[in-house]
């Protein structure tokens, strides 16, 4: 909590700072304009503003280092990690600064990792044994979308979400990982790799079959993580039958392109910079969501406000696992208007099945569109439950034995 309090007050001072220098900005111009009959006016403006935005500045940094202090007195303050809108407001904070609060070691950076209960579970055999005693051989893993959270799977107000019942129905052990969304999908990829080789070696009984499930962001780190193990030569792709995406941009998501080409656009006037320079500290994560980048050389030793950057490497899909990839459209059918302008909201069909005019991803074996629904509606949905459940229950050449 203290963390939590620190950030907002680092924010707070510094959305002071944006305001003081679009405030500076537009009275220059309009001094300019004026000339210098209104020099004197000018100067007492200006040492007005000034000693205003120091005071608000002061101010702030004074009510955080007491809101400090006071908690640092609590006996106890709650766990925003466990708690749901702890865990709501940390998704969002990641998602929005988590690379930043990564290379600065903070607090509230979310690694990569298993949870259960909102809790962190170390891929060791002790720990996975203890949290999953029931453990199956057949292992179905959640990865969440950007600013969201494992809680997520739980959206729409029904009493259970994908993992619990594929568990019941099923009997495949789900892992609900949470991560820092707001760092390069790449990074996370790599993190998953390591993690799930942790898993398999450590899991209670022998692992028979791994699907990997993922909503928007997520599918695109089940697809990064699962290339990098591929590559290296770990065995757990081996094991992967599915990989499942849910509105997945893997071809790219528009808004993630109009807040790049706005932030350069608005740079351009002194007015507009500080809006160009909030728009710029978005996230290595987001700013990844403009081409669906799974891999370093997407971002490694490149301009990241450069407005002509593309995608430079075309992932395969996974050897050997069946694909399925699912898309949303508010409209209730694929050519209807509403959806062929705003897709789900976040992402268009056409990304999210990989089929775009200059990228194309090879056709997945199963392909769903869910009309008259929007971007979260894939988190928890029945026609989507009743998909997932059968692709997962036929039998695949990845089965060592009988399903």
């Amino acid at each position: 909590m203290t963390a939590a309090v620190r950030l907002g007050v680092t924010e707070l001072r510094g959305a002071t700072v944006g305001v003081a220098g679009m405030h500076a900005a537009v009275s220059n111009r309009v001094f300019g304009l004026l000339g210098r009959r209104a020099a004197p006016v000018r100067v007492l403006h200006d040492d007005v503003a000034t000693a205003v935005y120091r005071a608000l500045h002061g101010l702030t940094g004074l009510l955080g280092a007491g809101a400090v202090a006071a908690l640092s007195r609590a006996r106890r303050t709650p766990d925003l990690s466990v708690t749901a809108r702890g865990t709501a407001a940390l998704g969002i904070v990641n998602g929005l600064i988590g690379d930043d609060l990564h290379r600065r070691a903070d607090p509230l950076a979310v690694p990569l990792s298993i949870r259960v209960d909102g809790r962190p579970v170390a891929p060791t055999a002790d720990a996975l044994a203890a949290a999953f005693p029931d453990a199956s051989g057949r292992i179905v893993v959640f990865l969440h979308g950007l600013m969201e959270s494992e809680r997520g799977w739980w959206a729409g107000g029904r009493e259970t979400g994908y993992p619990e019942r594929l568990r019941v129905e099923l009997d495949w052990t789900p892992l609900e990982l949470r991560y820092n969304t707001g760092r390069h999908i790449s990074e996370n990829g790599r993190a998953l790799a390591e993690l799930l080789a942790g898993v398999v070696a450590g899991w209670p009984v022998p692992v028979r079959r791994i699907a990997l499930v993922g909503h928007s962001m997520g599918g695109l780190v089940a697809r990064s993580g699962a290339h990098f193990a591929h590559t290296a030569g770990d065995a757990w792709p081996a094991l992967v039958s599915h990989v499942v995406t849910l509105g997945s941009p893997h071809l790219g998501a528009p808004l993630a392109g109009i807040v790049h080409h706005a932030s350069a656009a608005l740079a351009m006037l002194p007015e507009t910079a500080p809006v160009a320079r909030f728009l710029r500290r978005r996230s290595d994560g987001i700013r990844d969501l403009r081409h669906g980048s799974l891999v370093d050389e997407d971002w490694s030793g490149r301009d990241p406000d450069g407005l002509r950057a593309e995608a430079q490497a075309e992932v395969p899909l996974l050897p050997g696992a069946v694909h399925c990839f699912v898309a949303a459209t508010l409209g209730g059918h694929e050519r209807h208007p509403l959806g062929r302008v705003f897709g789900d909201v976040m992402v268009m069909p056409g990304s999210a099945f990989g089929r775009g005019r200059r990228r194309r991803l090879p056709e997945p074996e199963h392909g769903v569109l869910l009309g008259s629904a929007n971007h979260f509606t894939l988190l928890n949905h029945p026609v989507v439950h009743q998909r997932l459940r059968a692709w997962l229950d036929a039998p695949t050449p990845t089965d060592q034995y009988p399903s």
